[in-house]
């Protein structure tokens, strides 16, 4: 069981009898009667996202959830091909199964395959990715303002804001979380 003193953002939940992911929440104190938990969940199965309050003191069964490593093979049209490394079972995700995620993925990388109740529900990437920037404008001398950024496209089709410095042919590491650079590799 979790309880609304111990939420953190990323745990998954069961509520009403559907899979839930916190994304973020707030302790609200009124000035009478009890306090309260506004949380924005996110259902992990249809991406529905919904802002519910619960009285403080709330509790809620934490989902088991189960993560194996995978291996992204390969891309065809809106399927993400995978392979469980422990089982050479071949399995395929959508576009919309997998949300953002699938623009940090690589032909190859190593992932965490998230199942709930034998279903896979998505994966987890690392925190950073090392991507080739394909395209990006010239820096010129003189644009040297503090924290000058211009715009990358990367390998994967990712868009990020790096210095301007970073040229065409590149690796730069991402952060997934935020998709920010990080450096240059």
């Amino acid at each position: 069981m979790i309880s609304t003193g111990e939420l953190r953002k990323g745990v998954a939940i069961e509520l009403d009898g559907e899979l839930w992911q916190i994304l973020d929440y707030h302790h609200i104190k009124m000035g009478r009667g009890s306090a309260q938990v506004r949380i924005t969940l996110r259902n992990i199965k249809r991406g529905q996202t919904v802002e519910r309050s619960f009285q403080a003191g709330t509790k809620w069964p934490r989902a088991s959830m189960e993560k194996r490593p995978v291996q992204f093979m390969y891309r065809d049209g809106d399927d993400y091909h995978f392979m469980d490394s422990d089982t050479y079972d071949q399995f395929h995700l959508t576009a919309e199964q997998l949300g953002e995620a699938a623009q940090y993925m690589m032909d190859g990388m190593t992932l965490d395959r998230t199942s709930y109740q034998g279903e896979t529900i998505g994966v987890e990437l690392p925190v950073t990715v090392d991507l080739k920037v394909v395209d990006t404008e010239p820096g010129f001398a003189g644009d040297t303002q503090t924290g000058a950024r211009k715009p990358a496209t990367t390998e994967t089709g990712l868009v990020v804001q790096v210095p301007i410095f970073v040229e065409t042919g590149d690796t730069i590491r991402v952060d997934t979380r935020t998709g920010d650079y990080q450096t240059r590799v």
